[in-house]
């Protein structure tokens, strides 16, 4: 088959010719729902409606709009018996209270004849993440629910399975979708995150940071965004230095959230720790020359810089001051 691009990136699903914002999303998980029976049908399983599957009664609206109450990213509408708002968002991240309550308000929510009324966010999150920085529940009374695109990805999967020949291809076309989007990894960053190594083992620990990330290919931080200064998103590729110059540049292939190290790394006591990113590394990528730190980068100081330089300059911080400046 002839590839198609647009611009340098492959086009391997056609939904990816609608775009990768939210409200692209929305529109390709809506018209998945509304063409294939199967994984409708498996949703509505999913989220423990008990109405009798009548696909043909179902009414899915996509960007509804009611004034002063802004946009649904879609709406799932069986008359007198259910009527679910959806947001999606891409990433790990949630809704606000306002925006909840604004849908919570709608006049045709609240004057729907419908049985059950739920609000649903579907996101990357997973239960101990959410349960951490989601605690909104019920918004005017009607409940909200946390669903993951990994669940939507699953439904996708085992719909195959039942689906016709051409709901199939559908549901295939939009695996792949989602998973070029299903991240908060910008594929496209060649930014790296430099970060250090410390020789010591830990207080209570049976392993070193070195030997996390030489010998078990991983690699774990606090969740950021606060005073920490750690990524509030996982980055494309992180560095590691110590003995005084740059060892390794590593893609993250994936990530997850946990908040006990032991269940990952059996080394380490079983603690209840903050949120972590857990990063999962590709091969080591190694600079062919010797890239010394910089006399300005010190102790465990971490930086931010371009991959093509950190493997051409002869200093991390070089490679840190020509990232900055273009």
């Amino acid at each position: 088959m002839t590839e198609l691009f647009i611009f340098n990136d492959k086009i391997e699903s056609f939904f990816q010719l609608l775009g990768e914002k939210e409200n692209d999303i929305s529109y390709s998980v809506g018209y998945a729902f509304a063409n294939c029976r199967q994984f409708l049908q498996n949703f509505l399983k999913l989220i423990k409606v008990t109405t009798h599957f009548e696909p043909y009664k179902i009414k899915i609206r996509l960007q509804a709009n009611e004034k002063d109450k802004g946009f649904t990213d879609f709406e799932i509408i069986q008359e007198g018996e259910f009527h679910f708002i959806i947001e999606a968002k891409r990433g790990w991240y949630f809704p606000t209270k306002l925006q909840l309550d604004k849908y919570a308000s709608r006049p045709s929510f609240i004057n729907s004849t419908a049985k059950d009324r739920r609000i649903f966010v579907f996101n990357e999150s997973i239960p101990a993440y959410t349960e951490t920085h989601f605690g909104i529940k019920k918004i005017n009374s009607f409940p909200v629910e946390v669903i993951s695109w990994q669940e939507i990805q699953h439904l996708a999967n085992t719909s195959k399975k039942a689906g016709r020949d051409s709901e199939n291809r559908l549901l295939k076309e939009l695996n792949i979708y989602l998973n070029q989007i299903s991240t908060m990894q910008p594929k496209d960053s060649n930014w790296v995150y430099v970060v250090s190594l410390g020789s010591d083992t830990p207080d209570k620990w049976k392993i070193n940071w070195k030997d996390i990330v030489n010998k078990k290919g991983k690699y774990f931080h606090p969740v950021g965004g606060g005073k920490g200064g750690w990524p509030s998103e996982p980055p494309n590729y992180i560095a590691f230095r110590y003995d005084g110059k740059l060892q390794s540049i590593h893609h993250i292939e994936e990530y997850e959230v946990f908040t006990d190290p032991s269940l990952h790394f059996p080394e380490i006591p079983t603690c209840d720790w903050e949120n972590h990113y857990l990063y999962h590394l590709g091969a080591a990528i190694k600079p062919n020359h010797e890239v010394k730190s910089g006399e300005k980068i010190i102790r465990s100081m971490r930086v931010w810089a371009m991959i093509d330089l950190l493997l051409t300059s002869s200093t991390i911080q070089e490679a840190r001051d020509k990232s900055d400046q273009r």
